[in-house]
Protein backbone atom coordinates (compact mmCIF):
# COMPACT_ATOMS: atom_id res chain seq x y z
CA UNK A 1 0.00 0.00 0.00
CA UNK A 2 3.21 2.40 0.79
CA UNK A 3 4.29 1.82 -2.48
CA UNK A 4 0.71 2.44 -4.04
CA UNK A 5 1.17 5.71 -2.11
CA UNK A 6 4.40 6.72 -3.69
CA UNK A 7 3.76 5.65 -6.88
CA UNK A 8 0.20 8.05 -6.70
CA UNK A 9 2.55 11.13 -5.14
CA UNK A 10 4.83 10.69 -8.10
CA UNK A 11 2.84 10.72 -10.74
CA UNK A 12 1.12 14.02 -9.01
CA UNK A 13 5.00 15.68 -9.13
CA UNK A 14 5.60 14.65 -12.12
CA UNK A 15 2.63 16.25 -13.30
CA UNK A 16 3.43 19.96 -11.73
CA UNK A 17 4.63 22.83 -13.15
CA UNK A 18 8.23 24.00 -11.65
CA UNK A 19 6.13 26.50 -9.55
CA UNK A 20 4.52 23.07 -8.14
CA UNK A 21 7.97 21.85 -6.56
CA UNK A 22 7.33 24.44 -3.62
CA UNK A 23 4.83 21.31 -2.13
CA UNK A 24 5.73 17.49 -1.17
CA UNK A 25 2.50 15.22 -2.15
CA UNK A 26 1.74 12.40 0.33
CA UNK A 27 -0.97 11.31 2.40
CA UNK A 28 -2.23 11.28 5.85
CA UNK A 29 -0.88 8.19 7.99
CA UNK A 30 -1.10 6.91 11.66
CA UNK A 31 1.71 4.46 13.27
CA UNK A 32 0.67 1.06 12.20
CA UNK A 33 1.07 -1.87 15.36
CA UNK A 34 1.46 -5.39 13.78
CA UNK A 35 0.68 -8.04 15.82
CA UNK A 36 2.25 -11.30 15.38
CA UNK A 37 1.45 -15.16 15.98
CA UNK A 38 4.33 -16.63 18.51
CA UNK A 39 2.95 -20.03 17.68
CA UNK A 40 1.62 -22.20 15.12
CA UNK A 41 -2.04 -22.54 16.38
CA UNK A 42 -5.66 -22.58 15.68
CA UNK A 43 -7.49 -19.44 15.81
CA UNK A 44 -10.70 -20.18 17.96
CA UNK A 45 -12.46 -16.20 18.65
CA UNK A 46 -11.88 -13.30 17.52
CA UNK A 47 -14.42 -10.84 19.50
CA UNK A 48 -14.38 -7.03 18.11
CA UNK A 49 -15.01 -7.09 14.86
CA UNK A 50 -12.78 -5.10 12.46
CA UNK A 51 -13.28 -1.06 11.72
CA UNK A 52 -13.51 -0.76 16.04
CA UNK A 53 -11.47 1.76 18.46
CA UNK A 54 -9.85 -0.87 21.11
CA UNK A 55 -8.73 0.20 24.30
CA UNK A 56 -5.14 -1.37 25.76
CA UNK A 57 -5.58 -4.72 26.62
CA UNK A 58 -8.88 -5.94 24.93
CA UNK A 59 -8.57 -9.34 23.28
CA UNK A 60 -8.34 -9.47 19.81
CA UNK A 61 -7.36 -13.20 18.80
CA UNK A 62 -7.59 -15.95 20.66
CA UNK A 63 -5.45 -18.94 19.76
CA UNK A 64 -5.75 -22.49 21.08
CA UNK A 65 -3.38 -22.65 24.33
CA UNK A 66 -4.44 -26.67 25.53
CA UNK A 67 -0.69 -27.45 23.98
CA UNK A 68 0.83 -24.74 25.76
CA UNK A 69 -1.06 -25.35 29.17
CA UNK A 70 -0.16 -28.50 29.83
CA UNK A 71 3.51 -27.22 29.50
CA UNK A 72 3.38 -24.69 32.12
CA UNK A 73 1.04 -27.77 33.77
CA UNK A 74 4.73 -29.96 33.45
CA UNK A 75 7.21 -26.62 34.08
CA UNK A 76 4.75 -26.33 37.75
CA UNK A 77 5.52 -30.22 38.79
CA UNK A 78 9.05 -29.65 37.91
CA UNK A 79 8.89 -26.72 40.29
CA UNK A 80 7.50 -28.27 42.78
CA UNK A 81 9.55 -31.33 42.41
CA UNK A 82 12.94 -29.01 42.83
CA UNK A 83 11.37 -27.49 45.92
CA UNK A 84 10.63 -30.63 47.44
CA UNK A 85 14.01 -32.24 46.80
CA UNK A 86 16.00 -28.36 48.16
CA UNK A 87 13.47 -28.60 51.81
CA UNK A 88 14.90 -32.58 51.86
CA UNK A 89 18.71 -30.90 51.70
CA UNK A 90 17.70 -28.48 54.50
CA UNK A 91 15.99 -30.93 56.80
CA UNK A 92 19.10 -33.38 56.64
CA UNK A 93 18.38 -37.15 56.96
CA UNK A 94 15.43 -38.26 59.46
CA UNK A 95 16.29 -40.15 62.52
CA UNK A 96 15.08 -43.30 61.23
CA UNK A 97 17.49 -42.97 58.50
CA UNK A 98 20.11 -42.42 60.98
CA UNK A 99 18.98 -45.34 63.38
CA UNK A 100 19.18 -47.42 60.23
CA UNK A 101 22.46 -46.45 59.32
CA UNK A 102 23.55 -47.29 63.33
CA UNK A 103 22.17 -50.56 62.78
CA UNK A 104 24.28 -51.62 59.78
CA UNK A 105 27.74 -50.40 61.70
CA UNK A 106 27.03 -52.25 64.61
CA UNK A 107 25.55 -55.48 62.31
CA UNK A 108 29.03 -55.04 60.33
CA UNK A 109 31.00 -54.61 63.21
CA UNK A 110 29.73 -58.21 64.48
CA UNK A 111 30.38 -59.34 61.68
CA UNK A 112 34.18 -58.55 61.53
CA UNK A 113 34.36 -60.35 65.06
CA UNK A 114 33.03 -63.23 63.97
CA UNK A 115 35.08 -63.27 60.40
CA UNK A 116 38.17 -62.40 62.70
CA UNK A 117 37.54 -65.46 65.07
CA UNK A 118 36.76 -67.87 61.87
CA UNK A 119 40.27 -66.43 60.48
CA UNK A 120 41.96 -67.09 63.96
CA UNK A 121 40.68 -70.84 63.78
CA UNK A 122 41.44 -71.47 60.53
CA UNK A 123 45.07 -70.22 60.81
CA UNK A 124 45.77 -72.45 63.77
CA UNK A 125 44.15 -75.13 61.81
CA UNK A 126 46.48 -74.74 59.11
CA UNK A 127 49.63 -74.72 61.15
CA UNK A 128 48.65 -77.81 62.86
CA UNK A 129 48.32 -79.43 59.25
CA UNK A 130 44.25 -80.01 60.05
CA UNK A 131 43.34 -77.48 56.66
CA UNK A 132 43.92 -76.79 53.44
CA UNK A 133 45.75 -73.71 52.70
CA UNK A 134 42.19 -72.81 50.15
CA UNK A 135 40.33 -72.84 53.61
CA UNK A 136 42.73 -70.12 55.24
CA UNK A 137 42.46 -67.85 52.40
CA UNK A 138 38.75 -68.20 52.54
CA UNK A 139 38.19 -66.88 55.83
CA UNK A 140 40.90 -64.15 55.48
CA UNK A 141 38.77 -62.99 52.13
CA UNK A 142 35.60 -62.96 54.41
CA UNK A 143 37.36 -61.22 57.54
CA UNK A 144 38.51 -58.57 55.02
CA UNK A 145 35.12 -58.22 53.08
CA UNK A 146 33.91 -57.71 56.95
CA UNK A 147 36.26 -54.88 57.97
CA UNK A 148 35.18 -53.63 54.37
CA UNK A 149 31.37 -53.31 54.94
CA UNK A 150 32.32 -52.16 58.40
CA UNK A 151 34.15 -49.19 57.39
CA UNK A 152 31.47 -48.40 54.65
CA UNK A 153 28.49 -48.55 57.51
CA UNK A 154 30.43 -46.58 59.58
CA UNK A 155 30.98 -43.96 56.06
CA UNK A 156 27.05 -43.86 55.60
CA UNK A 157 26.36 -42.97 59.45
CA UNK A 158 28.65 -40.36 59.75
CA UNK A 159 26.92 -38.66 56.49
CA UNK A 160 23.96 -38.69 58.01
CA UNK A 161 25.16 -37.10 60.78
CA UNK A 162 27.11 -34.90 59.35
CA UNK A 163 24.14 -33.26 57.73
CA UNK A 164 23.71 -31.53 54.09
CA UNK A 165 26.91 -30.07 52.42
CA UNK A 166 26.88 -26.09 51.37
CA UNK A 167 27.61 -27.00 48.04
CA UNK A 168 24.47 -29.44 47.50
CA UNK A 169 22.03 -26.56 49.03
CA UNK A 170 23.73 -24.32 46.04
CA UNK A 171 22.69 -26.75 43.89
CA UNK A 172 19.74 -27.60 45.34
CA UNK A 173 18.53 -23.57 45.02
CA UNK A 174 20.28 -23.14 41.67
CA UNK A 175 17.92 -26.30 40.50
CA UNK A 176 14.83 -24.63 41.82
CA UNK A 177 15.51 -20.76 40.20
CA UNK A 178 15.92 -22.87 37.36
CA UNK A 179 12.42 -24.39 37.04
CA UNK A 180 11.14 -21.56 38.47
CA UNK A 181 12.83 -19.23 35.47
CA UNK A 182 11.33 -21.72 32.63
CA UNK A 183 7.87 -21.53 34.26
CA UNK A 184 8.06 -18.10 34.03
CA UNK A 185 8.57 -18.30 30.70
CA UNK A 186 6.35 -20.89 29.58
CA UNK A 187 3.35 -18.91 31.25
CA UNK A 188 4.41 -15.81 29.31
CA UNK A 189 4.19 -18.23 26.26
CA UNK A 190 0.90 -19.01 27.46
CA UNK A 191 0.07 -15.66 27.54
CA UNK A 192 0.78 -14.72 24.44
CA UNK A 193 -1.54 -17.17 22.52
CA UNK A 194 -4.36 -14.35 23.80
CA UNK A 195 -3.23 -11.39 21.60
CA UNK A 196 -4.27 -8.25 23.27
CA UNK A 197 -4.05 -4.68 21.91
CA UNK A 198 -1.06 -2.87 23.20
CA UNK A 199 -2.17 0.27 22.98
CA UNK A 200 -5.34 2.40 22.73
CA UNK A 201 -5.74 2.05 18.89
CA UNK A 202 -8.19 1.48 15.90
CA UNK A 203 -8.14 -2.12 14.85
CA UNK A 204 -7.61 -2.13 11.09
CA UNK A 205 -7.45 -5.55 10.18
CA UNK A 206 -8.01 -9.16 11.21
CA UNK A 207 -6.09 -11.25 8.54
CA UNK A 208 -6.64 -14.49 9.78
CA UNK A 209 -10.21 -16.09 10.00
CA UNK A 210 -11.56 -18.18 13.13
CA UNK A 211 -10.88 -21.70 12.75
CA UNK A 212 -8.11 -21.17 10.45
CA UNK A 213 -4.49 -22.70 11.55
CA UNK A 214 -1.69 -19.73 11.83
CA UNK A 215 1.78 -19.97 11.53
CA UNK A 216 4.11 -18.43 13.92
CA UNK A 217 5.20 -15.28 12.23
CA UNK A 218 1.80 -14.82 10.40
CA UNK A 219 0.07 -11.29 11.09
CA UNK A 220 -3.20 -11.74 13.34
CA UNK A 221 -4.31 -7.85 14.19
CA UNK A 222 -3.23 -4.96 12.14
CA UNK A 223 -4.00 -1.69 14.85
CA UNK A 224 -3.56 2.29 13.48
CA UNK A 225 -2.37 4.11 16.85
CA UNK A 226 -5.36 5.94 18.11
CA UNK A 227 -3.19 9.38 17.97
CA UNK A 228 -2.63 12.94 16.01
CA UNK A 229 -1.34 11.43 12.01
CA UNK A 230 1.00 12.41 10.28
CA UNK A 231 1.69 13.01 6.45
CA UNK A 232 4.08 11.28 4.82
CA UNK A 233 5.31 12.89 1.77
CA UNK A 234 8.35 12.76 -0.73
CA UNK A 235 10.42 15.96 -0.55
CA UNK A 236 11.94 16.81 -4.04
CA UNK A 237 15.54 16.88 -3.81
CA UNK A 238 16.30 20.28 -3.87
CA UNK A 239 14.65 20.96 -0.87
CA UNK A 240 16.40 17.81 0.72
CA UNK A 241 19.21 20.45 1.98
CA UNK A 242 16.89 22.95 3.11
CA UNK A 243 15.08 21.18 5.88
CA UNK A 244 15.89 20.40 9.30
CA UNK A 245 14.03 18.16 12.15
CA UNK A 246 11.39 20.05 13.71
CA UNK A 247 11.15 22.38 11.27
CA UNK A 248 7.37 23.78 10.87
CA UNK A 249 5.65 24.06 7.72
CA UNK A 250 1.74 24.51 6.69
CA UNK A 251 -0.07 21.53 5.60
CA UNK A 252 -3.43 20.58 3.37
CA UNK A 253 -5.33 18.02 3.69
CA UNK A 254 -8.07 17.26 0.54
CA UNK A 255 -11.18 17.61 1.17
CA UNK A 256 -10.95 19.61 4.57
CA UNK A 257 -10.94 23.69 4.37
CA UNK A 258 -8.71 23.61 7.33
CA UNK A 259 -4.68 24.30 7.14
CA UNK A 260 -3.34 22.73 9.24
CA UNK A 261 0.64 22.52 10.85
CA UNK A 262 2.95 20.03 10.52
CA UNK A 263 6.07 19.24 12.76
CA UNK A 264 9.12 17.43 10.62
CA UNK A 265 9.92 14.33 12.93
CA UNK A 266 11.79 12.20 9.96
CA UNK A 267 13.46 12.82 6.68
CA UNK A 268 14.89 9.93 4.83
CA UNK A 269 18.78 10.07 3.92
CA UNK A 270 18.70 7.97 1.26
CA UNK A 271 16.59 9.36 -1.87
CA UNK A 272 14.41 7.18 -4.06
CA UNK A 273 14.11 6.63 -8.06
CA UNK A 274 11.18 7.54 -9.43
CA UNK A 275 9.65 4.39 -11.51
CA UNK A 276 10.50 4.79 -14.96
CA UNK A 277 6.86 3.74 -16.21
CA UNK A 278 5.76 6.28 -14.04
CA UNK A 279 7.08 9.82 -15.49
CA UNK A 280 8.57 11.00 -19.38
CA UNK A 281 12.16 10.92 -20.15
CA UNK A 282 13.07 14.05 -18.71
CA UNK A 283 11.59 12.97 -15.36
CA UNK A 284 12.91 9.58 -14.70
CA UNK A 285 16.25 10.93 -13.05
CA UNK A 286 13.94 13.06 -10.37
CA UNK A 287 14.80 11.87 -6.60
CA UNK A 288 12.72 11.84 -4.00
CA UNK A 289 12.95 11.85 0.10
CA UNK A 290 10.45 10.12 2.13
CA UNK A 291 9.79 12.87 5.21
CA UNK A 292 7.24 12.72 7.76
CA UNK A 293 5.63 15.79 9.49
CA UNK A 294 3.57 15.37 12.50
CA UNK A 295 -0.06 17.47 12.41
CA UNK A 296 -1.55 19.36 15.30
CA UNK A 297 -4.96 19.23 16.10
CA UNK A 298 -5.71 16.96 13.41
CA UNK A 299 -6.74 13.68 15.49
CA UNK A 300 -10.19 13.10 14.05
CA UNK A 301 -8.72 13.39 10.81
CA UNK A 302 -8.84 9.40 8.84
CA UNK A 303 -5.77 7.69 7.78
CA UNK A 304 -4.94 7.73 3.53
CA UNK A 305 -6.36 11.22 3.10
CA UNK A 306 -3.88 12.94 0.42
CA UNK A 307 -2.23 15.73 1.58
CA UNK A 308 -0.04 18.40 0.62
CA UNK A 309 3.24 20.19 2.52
CA UNK A 310 3.72 23.79 1.43
CA UNK A 311 7.88 23.35 1.36
CA UNK A 312 8.61 27.66 0.84
CA UNK A 313 6.48 27.99 4.28
CA UNK A 314 5.23 30.92 2.78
Amino acid sequence: MRSTYLYLSIILLSGCSQSNQQEALGTLERDRIVLKATASEIVLTEPIPEGTMVAAGSLLVQLDDRRQQAVVARAEAEVAQASARLEELRNGARPEEIAAASARVAGARAEVIEAQASYQRARELRQQKLAAQAALDRALATRDAAEANLESASEDLLRLTNGTREEQLDQGAAALQAARAQLALEQHRLSELSVVATRDAYLDSLPSHVGERVSQGDTLALLLADDQPYARVYVPEPWRARLQIGDRRQVRVDGVAKTFTGRLRWIASDPAFTPYFALNASDRARLVYMAEFDLEDARELPTGLPVQVQLNNE
